[in-house]
């Protein structure tokens, strides 16, 4: 998540930055929608396709990251695997970085994947397991990858990060003793091809939609991708899955999906096992990306500022309820 104070609409700065894109010119209404959470992306119209604009300040990205995640993607779409298509500046460039009068940017424009996102279908039995599928077979392409040139972070770059931070905040203990006991964890556990690699990490239900013609899905936003376990993938994805499904319905779901997944991939019985402790790595990363984003305050914040601090503190508290205790 951004830094709270880059949480503002400002369309005059996505326009300049999409000027190092073909997009037929200026009108009043450009920008059709726009999101802001670790990036900012606003949609917009060009030869009657949508297509959308992804920027951050270069302060909170790494560029290597950005490289590492273009490079995934264009593997993954080689491969003939339902993905996003990063679109060539005029300069032919896929990742853009502008010095504005608001700081500098790193930029991207993404083609509009076919279909709707997974939590807009009825979640059927069908559509469930064609969700599965599409992760198992984004894990199989993964254990088969080799980067070109910039690599992905990993796990453990994720938890020196979060050491470092917290090691200049005296009043989270628990958060740190957290990192400790998952560092310490994880070293652990082994891995090998057939069960680590660089994972989606937010293949949640709004980052993969399902396109009814071709009756698959397509999956965007791998910009937490991150060499982990795969089973990291799994976790997340079910725990997303229980907010928008009865929890009458829940366990039925999840067989549907694990079934999906296991026609592309195995999985490990001993790594499923594991489940609980990679929600605890969920869990601290969240809370301390909410945290570093939270940590300026202003006078006269707006109400909707006001609101969105309080639901970030509550879900810091529900991230933290198990910090500190034994794995």
């Amino acid at each position: 998540m951004l830094k709270i104070k880059y949480l503002f609409n400002n369309e005059d700065l996505a326009e300049m930055l999409l000027g190092h894109w073909e997009f037929g010119g200026q009108s009043p209404d450009l920008f059709t929608t726009y999101r802001i959470s670790s990036n900012a992306t606003y949609s917009f119209q060009f030869n009657g396709k949508t297509q959308f604009l992804r920027f951050a300040p270069t302060s909170e990205k790494c560029r290597e990251n950005l490289l590492a995640e273009l490079d995934f993607i264009s593997y993954l779409r080689s491969k003939g695997y339902g993905v996003l298509e990063a679109v060539e500046s005029k300069r032919g460039e896929k990742l853009v970085e502008v010095q504005t009068p608001w700081g500098e940017y790193y930029a991207t424009v993404f083609k509009q994947v076919p279909g709707v996102p997974i939590s807009e279908t009825d979640l059927n039995d069908h559509i469930m397991f064609n969700y599965g599928k599409s992760l198992g077979k984004l894990h199989r392409l993964s254990s088969e990858y080799h980067p070109v040139q910039s690599k992905r972070r990993s796990f453990s770059d994720v938890l020196a990060s979060i050491e470092s931070i917290l090691m200049d905040l005296p009043h989270e203990t628990l958060a740190l003793k957290e990192t400790k006991l998952l560092q310490e964890y994880l070293e652990t556990i082994p891995n090998s091809k057939s069960n680590f690699g660089l994972i989606h990490y937010d293949f949640e239900y709004d980052n993969v939609f399902y396109d009814a013609k071709s009756q698959s899905c397509y999956a965007i936003d791998f910009d937490d991708a991150m060499y982990h376990w795969y089973v990291m993938d799994i976790e997340q994805t079910l725990d997303s899955l229980q907010d928008c499904i009865p929890p009458k319905k829940y366990q039925e779901k999840k067989e549907c999906f694990l079934d999906g997944y296991r026609t592309e991939f195995e999985i490990e019985d001993d790594m499923m096992a594991l489940l609980p402790v990679f929600r605890r790595f969920a869990d601290l990363y969240g809370y301390v990306r909410i945290m570093r984003s939270t940590e300026e305050q202003w006078n006269h914040e707006p109400a909707w500022l006001i609101g969105l601090r309080g639901r970030l503190t509550e879900a810091m508290k529900n991230k933290s309820k198990w910090f500190g205790m034994d794995l």
